[in-house]
């Protein structure tokens, strides 16, 4: 069951003008789901996007990034589920490239104005055949207010379809930014998540987008872990189509940049943590802030430290206050002139450590109750300066084992 995270009310996902989104059930893994997505965007639109760092990155990462940089203009991405499409050599590339002029064929424009993505089993071929098939059927139910069946149609192993929005107003023009992720395992982004789609209708100039998207990934997507593991395909993307009208934006100077910038990170925080709340097998929704670190560098180290550790992950499982396992993580994040008698550690209101030793007020039953809880927050305080920063994770269980012993079954 995923920690206090519900779907989203369709209702309440407010459309893009200028974006239109239909989905298919092409089988391409398992009958009966939605499993393919088209979105069409209108002429002009700007696109921006970062992916995994994973040497092993998938084919539809290398066809993203080549349709990019030639500049043609983004008229359309096409997802699939079931199928990651990667770690299969020269015919990968090829299908994903076969997806994208099959679906410029249907839009009429450019295969390279076409973006494709795809998530699932790693090492396995495409099924291209039902991707193709599927894609009329996508294309035919293509509308502006089918965010959520969008997000149902990139699932995996989620088990609640992500999406969230806001309404903001810009010199008197209402403006939308709405987006859907998924991810649920194998989730320690370097860049991104799994994947992850937002937009708005406001014009923004396309240098400028390029750099909000790796301000906004670092404030969320950036700072999530399931378990570990970074994906072959992680991919983020920002769209802003330009169709609510007004001037772009096109330096951080102007008025409406601040105010469109805090709205799109809202979202794409609220996705990230959404991740994390229906991480596999998660029964707690745990954040990590670190304090007074020299750098964010290290502080992230730090909550990084805390966050990937087995032995912290299984003891939140368990409501075990074995909190030793925290100290042992912060020694273990490379900090090597770290000094433990400066230290010290909080779960929610109680106060743990203290100068690198327990907290003289500690009790047991304090520790225990604060780790029975769904949502907790750890904060550590390293004091070595002012930096810091806060990374967000989940315990890990028997059901997250069960998943991934199962996931090709």
């Amino acid at each position: 069951m995923p920690v206090n995270l519900r779907a989203a009310d369709p209702e309440a996902l407010a459309p893009v003008a200028g974006l239109e989104l239909g989905w298919a059930e092409a089988g391409i893994r398992k009958p009966n789901r939605k499993d393919l997505l088209v979105m069409r965007l209108v002429a002009g639109a700007n696109v921006a996007a970062v992916f995994t760092r994973n040497r092993f990155c998938a084919a539809p990462v290398l066809v993203c990034r080549e349709h990019l940089a030639a500049g043609a203009g983004v008229r359309a991405l096409v997802v699939n589920t079931g199928c990651a499409n990667a770690g299969t050599g020269t015919q990968g590339l090829a299908d994903a490239r076969a997806s994208c002029a099959a679906l410029a064929s249907l839009l009429g424009c450019a295969p390279n104005q076409v973006l494709p993505f795809s998530t699932g089993v790693i090492m396995e071929p495409l099924p291209l055949p039902r991707l193709l098939a599927g894609l009329p059927a996508a294309v035919a139910r293509l509308a502006p207010d089918h965010w959520a069946q969008a997000a149902e149609a990139i699932m995996t192993t989620d088990t609640v379809p992500k999406a969230a929005s806001r309404r903001l107003t810009l010199n008197g023009r209402t403006v939308a930014v709405t987006g859907i992720a998924k991810g649920a395992g194998m989730i320690r982004p370097n860049m991104a998540t799994m994947l992850a789609f937002v937009a708005t209708d406001a014009a923004v100039g396309q240098p400028l987008l390029q750099r909000l998207i790796r301000r906004l990934a670092d404030a969320s997507f950036n700072r999530i872990s399931v378990d570990g593991d970074q994906s072959t395909n992680d991919s983020f993307v920002v769209i802003a189509t330009g169709a609510a009208g007004g001037a772009p934006i096109t330096a951080e100077d102007d008025p409406r940049f601040g105010v469109l910038a805090e709205a799109l990170q809202q979202v794409t925080v609220q996705l990230a943590q959404a991740i994390v709340r229906d991480g596999e097998g998660a029964t707690k929704f745990i954040e990590i802030t670190v304090e007074e670190a020299a750098n964010e560098y290290e502080a992230a180290a730090v909550a990084y430290a805390i966050a990937h550790s087995p032995l912290v992950k299984t003891a939140f499982y368990a409501s075990d206050p074995n909190l030793g396992r925290i100290l042992a993580a912060i020694g273990n994040a490379g900090l090597e002139d770290l000094d433990p008698a400066r230290v010290q550690v909080q779960l929610n209101d109680v106060w743990v450590v203290r100068g690198g030793c327990r907290h003289p007020a500690y009790r047991e039953e304090d520790g225990q109750r604060v780790m029975r809880e769904a949502e907790v927050r750890v904060r550590v305080q390293l004091g070595r300066g002012c930096a810091g920063t806060t990374v967000w994770t989940c315990d890990l269980s028997h059901q997250y084992v069960s998943i991934n012993a199962d996931y090709r079954s």
